[in-house]
């Protein structure tokens, strides 16, 4: 071993008489002090390797990032927002692969049965690790065991936008018609069990009220029969809304959130209009297979949070309308805890629309 000079014994053959040298006890013939000596170095040598590689653990291959929808949407701008950087941490090129079909299920189930060695993850949501435990009478996979958090990295807040014509400005206005009118007030969603659809539901029993789903398609078409005048109101992530928002082709209520975005500077949010407990924001974070390696889990954790303090990232992920977690919720164990309590939450929205088990 470099620089380890072992003590020996050296024997005067003249005088048949030994030396001791220092390191080794007195004593000690020289067969075994090299082998004590050895055996020293070999056990420190080991552990150097072990903590190393506990502390220092990095792909040997390209990473697949599991993209669960087809290219285009919010989920996929985020995961290829992130990507690169990823790549340059890791040292290795991180590949997003869009595996879409089943509400999410299918791409996330593929890494829910992979190999735990950090080469494979899934860039989950609140769609593919939420609802769809509630929504689906048999679901692909159990979220809380067939998955292992790594770090949730963005909120995405929903936004409250009617049709240009309805009288309403703020969040409180709109509480008020939507009591007085109830179910004959529309509202256009991307299907049953879709985000926007579970917010307004969740919006309908925040007011005490019950309004009129009507579901469409897409959220695109939802929205253009919105502007059109054909329905009264939309629940939308922030992205998918801007156009027709800076269009002024819609009128912008509020953030369904506590706390407001960049993009809309100047529109309030639901805690400011007197809801302080409401909250409908989608949501975007990593989850490996189950069981990995803890080395592989603080790695990839700590790669994560590395890209997530990178200004290109805080801006472009800004752009669509994404809101990158404070630095006190992106560790595993916060979000597995979050997760846990999001199935919750939704779980008692779902089942109180009757549509638990519905798909």
């Amino acid at each position: 071993m470099a620089g380890l000079v072992p003590a020996i014994h050296v024997f005067d053959t003249s005088s048949n008489q030994k030396t001791w040298m220092p390191g080794t006890k007195p004593g000690m013939t020289m067969e075994r002090s090299v082998l004590v000596r050895i055996a020293g170095a070999a056990f420190t040598a080991f552990m150097t390797i072990a903590s190393a590689t506990a502390q220092d653990w990095k792909p040997t291959r390209p990473v697949t990032m599991i993209v669960p929808f087809a290219a285009g949407g919010q989920v996929d701008v985020l995961g290829r927002v992130i990507a690169p950087r990823l790549s340059e941490i890791l040292g290795q090129q991180v590949v997003v692969e869009n595996v879409g079909g089943g509400a999410g299920m299918i791409g996330s189930g593929r890494v829910a049965r992979g190999a735990p060695d950090g080469h494979l993850f899934v860039l989950g949501s609140i769609s593919t690790h939420t609802f769809n435990q509630t929504l689906f009478k048999q679901p692909q996979y159990n979220v809380l065991t067939d998955f292992t958090p790594v770090a949730l990295i963005a909120e995405t807040p929903l936004v409250l936008v009617t049709r240009k014509e309805l009288p309403p400005k703020n969040l409180k206005e709109f509480a008020a018609l939507a009591r007085a009118r109830g179910d004959k007030l529309t509202y256009g969603t991307a299907g049953v069990g879709s985000a926007n659809h579970l917010s307004c539901i969740l919006l309908d029993m925040a007011i005490g009220t019950t309004t009129t789903h009507v579901p469409y398609r897409s959220g695109g078409q939802a929205m253009q029969d919105l502007v059109g005048g054909q329905i009264d109101f939309a629940c939308n992530v922030v992205s998918s809304a801007l156009p027709q928002i800076n269009g002024k082709m819609v009128n912008t209520i509020a953030m369904l959130s506590r706390a407001r975005v960049a993009v809309l500077p100047d529109v309030p949010t639901a805690h400011e209009e007197g809801f302080t407990d409401f909250d409908a924001s989608t949501w975007n974070g990593i989850f490996l297979p189950p069981r990995p390696p803890p080395e592989i889990v603080k790695a990839l954790n700590a790669a994560i949070l590395e890209a997530m303090r990178t200004p290109l990232v805080q801006t472009r992920a800004g752009e669509i309308g994404a809101s990158l977690v404070a630095a006190d919720r992106r560790s595993p164990e916060y979000f597995a805890t979050f997760v846990r309590g999001e199935i919750e939450k939704w779980g008692k929205t779902i089942r109180a629309a009757g549509i638990a088990g519905s798909m």
